[in-house]
């Protein structure tokens, strides 16, 4: 295996394109091209989780979090991330990384953490916006299985936990083939009715290029007509943060305890007590604050995060209970989520899990 074949999956499977602009998933360090028999998971990459990929013989690291966030100008080794690039290349070890992406991805951090807690009912807290796309096509009827398959095998149609979906209705089209053409019906230069079936379905943008591709290759017509429009439709399954339910109204102090032993922090910093039992939890792994309005109009009793700032605290403020858990403590299953899918789609890859630590924040 190369280490393209995991790239290219992980940047189809869990798409570049849902990743905020300002952030850097895929790729980061590496030759395409070259072979690989395992791989390290971690939340972040160190030159510690570099020695330990070395040690463990894993050609390749996948990380939540970027190593190279902005542009590099120079590499001199005088910086950690410096220090972790020259030290992968000289190893031959390529490094990918997966974070909001993977945020935003349906099965994603906050819905790991939503699984931990035994949320029912888990939906996005702020739903995945302008990444959807409708095709209409035209197809002759003795094709419409053969286009619509193809369609589909390409990704179309997935609507939130159903796919192939789509909608057909029969008309009739109307063309004139021109000298240099090869008419599937019809004669050149001359008007031609066909009766045809109008398809149509629903698709992300990521996979706007291989679904026409999909279409064009198992469409019978030398030029087959379609259209794409934007949609404005929000996502139902992906976004950021998400929401969910107890299945029995949970009081604040004994929340504060689950959150404790489950995401393991070594303190917990949370706003004062509403005094309301919670049953609606919102949740966002890492640093969710700028989801805080969005867990109070969802309802929410409890909001858990990391990373809350001092005046967020004060905004929460007998509104909706506020759990900082941490930004390490609250993403450190994100490395589950890429074990999960990576070993269904390559049963046979070796994946390991690093032991390192690799939390910055120290406590006294």
């Amino acid at each position: 295996m190369k280490v393209k074949d995991i790239a290219s999956w992980l940047d189809t499977t869990v798409p570049l394109s849902f990743q905020e602009s300002w952030d850097n998933s895929g790729l980061q360090v590496g030759n395409p091209e070259a072979e690989i028999s395992s791989a390290l998971l971690t939340l972040d990459v160190t030159e510690e989780v570099v020695d330990e990929a070395i040690s463990e013989n894993c050609q390749m690291i996948i990380s939540h979090h970027p190593l190279i966030f902005s542009g590099i100008k120079k590499i001199t080794g005088s910086s950690p991330t410096d220090r972790v690039i020259i030290k992968a290349l000289r190893n031959d070890i390529a490094i990918y990384s997966s974070h909001t992406n993977l945020d935003v991805f349906r099965n994603g951090v906050s819905r790991r953490m939503a699984e931990k807690l035994g949320l029912r009912n888990v939906t996005p807290l702020s739903p995945l916006r302008e990444r959807l796309l409708k095709l209409v096509t035209f197809v002759p009827g003795s094709h419409i299985d053969m286009v619509r398959e193809a369609v589909f095998g390409a990704g179309a149609g997935l609507i939130g936990n159903y796919d192939y979906c789509g909608f057909t209705l029969t008309g009739t089209g109307s063309f004139r083939a021109g000298p240099d053409s090869s008419p599937f019906v019809g004669e050149k230069g001359k008007i031609h009715h066909e009766k045809e079936i109008r398809f149509e379905t629903i698709l992300f943008s990521h996979l706007k290029e291989s679904v026409i591709q999909a279409l064009k290759s198992s469409h019978p017509y030398e030029e087959p007509a379609f259209d794409i429009y934007p949609l404005a439709n929000d996502t139902t399954e992906e976004g950021l943060g998400c929401k969910g339910e107890f299945a029995e109204p949970v009081e604040e102090k004994a929340l504060l305890e689950m959150v404790s032993s489950v995401f393991g922090p070594k303190s917990i910093r949370y706003s004062g007590l509403t005094g309301r039992p919670v049953i609606v939890t919102a949740l966002c792994g890492g640093s969710g604050s700028s989801l805080l309005n969005d867990a109070i109009r969802s309802g929410a009793g409890a909001f858990i995060t990391g990373d809350v700032r001092y005046h967020t605290f004060m905004e929460a403020c007998s509104r909706i209970l506020l759990i900082d858990a941490g930004h390490f403590e609250t993403e450190k299953f994100a490395t589950e989520i890429l074990y999960d899918l990576i070993i269904k789609k390559f049963p046979k890859f070796a994946l390991r899990f690093s032991n390192k630590n690799s939390n910055p924040i120290n406590y006294l």
